[in-house]
């Protein structure tokens, strides 16, 4: 059996079990075609990013049918290099979601690799959770928007890299906060994650938040010695709400990098503690809201006979049918914290202590290499848990990711043991463009 065959058979007998993809291509593209840095790996893409002629919904309904006619520059790169694209993987609807089960209407839910009772995590659930159960040679291309890439790999036992934000391109990429969205890898290991990341990475003109920074060989840094590197430990993500045994896994992943001759000292960040949460929520709603003004019914979404409707009336039948809960929850809010008289007194202040968060966290990368704490609070929990949970609750979650993502700061998570037989993650936050420390750091952690 062909390697393009036996992948597309896995796939689709993985999917009946665990439902980790919302569509499975014909064939695998075009990898086959191309030698380079990903031959022999199939890919995995989020079904928020852009594959040509491939129905990309970004998990909601109102999409559902949408065939791009173009390439997104990362899913172009992959085929570029070998990489056999397989399918479109499940997410929360537009990335709104910290466990994938506000999937869009119509659509499964991911189960979880180790236990089809619990959650994926999200958005990209299904990145991660195919990631783990393949048996073939695997990467995926992940997106984050505040712990998107990182919270389901740690759910699911794999390593996912957020890179700093402008890294990577996001031409093609359906968007959640423009300020915040970011395209990443995931992996079985810290090689094959910094290999996809080398693919991805570099300017595009088509792109205006790219930036045109020198790309490192990131997989060359897999091995590399730690011994003199200082890493700060941040006091306030070992505290309140974070499982103690989770801790305890972490606290082991500080010890090892210790005995490889790191340097760890503890530091506190007060303010990403404090308004970390509050800021992101208002920054990404505002934005949301905002991106999805377009999904009416005329120039995209579904559509349907307008015939003696009115724009307004016609605009809410298409969304109210199409749209899930969590996506109305999120337009409502951020177009509230937009609105004249509302603006200043929560988008506006928000967008002020971001500034200041950056600061914060600017200030620690004058002295350590990089910060390091857990990357979820708690292990991927059970869908019976899930559903007793607020939105307030479930926003809560993010407690950890948000920081770094609103500073658009690199980010890694690396399996690091278990608890009651759930994966564990560890997670590193590097300078902006310093994704080679990460590398570094976490393959010491593997």
């Amino acid at each position: 059996m062909s390697h393009e065959k036996e992948a597309l058979e896995e796939a689709k007998k993985i999917n009946e079990e665990y439902h980790y993809l919302n569509t499975i291509t014909d064939k695998p593209l075009e990898g086959h075609m191309h030698q380079g840095k990903l031959s022999g790996y199939t890919v995995s893409v989020k079904d928020a990013i852009c594959v040509k002629d491939v129905e990309t919904t970004g998990g909601s309904a109102i999409l559902d049918g949408y065939k791009p006619v173009i390439d997104s520059t990362v899913s172009k790169k992959v085929k570029s290099q070998g990489g056999l694209i397989i399918g479109k993987t499940a997410q929360d609807a537009f990335g709104f979601g910290g466990f994938s089960v506000n999937v869009g209407i119509g659509k499964k839910i991911p189960l979880n690799p180790f236990d089809k009772e619990r959650a994926c995590g999200g958005s990209s659930g299904g990145c991660a959770g195919f990631t783990a159960k393949t048996n073939l040679k695997h990467v995926s291309l992940a997106e984050s928007t505040g712990g998107s890439i990182v919270c389901p790999a740690s759910f699911c036992g794999v390593v996912g890299l957020c890179p700093t934000y402008g890294r990577v391109s996001r031409y093609g990429l359906l968007d959640y906060g423009n300020s915040l969205d970011k395209i990443g890898p995931m992996g079985k290991n810290v090689k094959d994650t910094a290999l996809l990341l080398e693919v991805i990475s570099g300017f595009d003109s088509k792109e205006s938040t790219c930036a045109d920074v020198e790309v490192d060989e990131y997989s060359s840094f897999v091995g590399k010695d730690v011994k003199g590197m200082k890493i700060a430990l941040i006091k306030e993500c070992f505290g309140k709400g974070v499982n103690e045994k989770v801790a305890e896994q972490v606290n082991q992943a500080i010890e090892k990098l210790k005995e490889k001759g790191a340097v760890i000292e503890e530091v506190s960040l007060p303010l990403v503690s404090e308004y970390g949460l509050a800021v992101y929520y208002i920054l990404a709603m505002c934005e949301a809201s905002t991106n999805l003004a377009k999904y009416c019914g005329i120039r995209y979404g579904k559509m349907k006979d307008c015939t003696g409707k009115g724009f307004n009336e016609y605009f809410s039948e298409i969304r109210s049918e199409n749209l899930n809960e969590e996506s109305k929850r999120r337009i409502m809010i951020g177009t509230f914290a937009r609105m004249a008289g509302f603006r200043d007194a929560y988008y506006i202040k928000a967008a002020k202590i971001r500034t200041k968060i950056i600061s914060e966290y600017k200030e620690q990368f004058e002295k350590y290499d990089a910060l390091i704490c857990p990357t979820m609070p708690v292990i991927a929990p059970k869908f019976s848990e899930i559903e007793k949970m607020t939105p307030l609750e479930n926003y809560m979650m993010d407690i950890l990711t948000v920081g770094p993502n609103l500073a658009g700061l690199p980010h890694i998570t690396i399996p690091t043991g278990k608890v009651d037989g759930m994966p564990v993650g560890t997670m590193l936050i590097a300078d902006h463009f310093e994704e080679k420390k990460l590398v570094q750091l976490g393959s010491a952690l593997e």
